[in-house]
């Protein structure tokens, strides 16, 4: 097996692919709470979850603790970014690690099956 090392541009790459993920997930859940609104705004709620996250899986932080803050991290910009009331909002951070878990389920079935391929 290769040796993986860990520089500093492949935790910056991470972190932003993962904002991007985030935060298109968090515009299929505010789409499907408010219906049509400006997807610039979902850009507002991936990066300080993706960070927490990277940061976390970085430092052994206890899963329990990394989602937790992650997940009120993601409640916080929703509510900044699309000016809600809290049920709102809650319902909006649900629908968004609903969509996060099922989409991410379904890309990392996609690359099992296509690391599994011969050839």
């Amino acid at each position: 097996m290769l040796a993986q090392t860990v520089t500093p541009v492949s935790v910056l790459v991470t972190t932003v692919l993962f904002a991007v993920f985030l935060s298109v997930t968090a515009h299929v859940a505010a789409r499907n709470v408010l219906g049509d609104v400006d997807a610039r705004r979902a850009l507002y709620v991936g990066p300080l979850p993706a960070v927490v996250s990277v940061v976390g899986g970085g430092f052994a932080v206890p899963a329990a603790v990394t989602v937790t803050v992650a997940l009120l991290l993601d409640a916080a910009m929703f509510r900044w970014s699309y000016e809600q009331e809290p049920r709102i909002v809650a319902v909006m951070t649900v629908i968004h690690a609903a969509v996060t878990v099922l989409v991410g389920v379904v890309v990392a079935g996609i690359a099992l099956l296509f690391s599994t391929r011969p050839t």
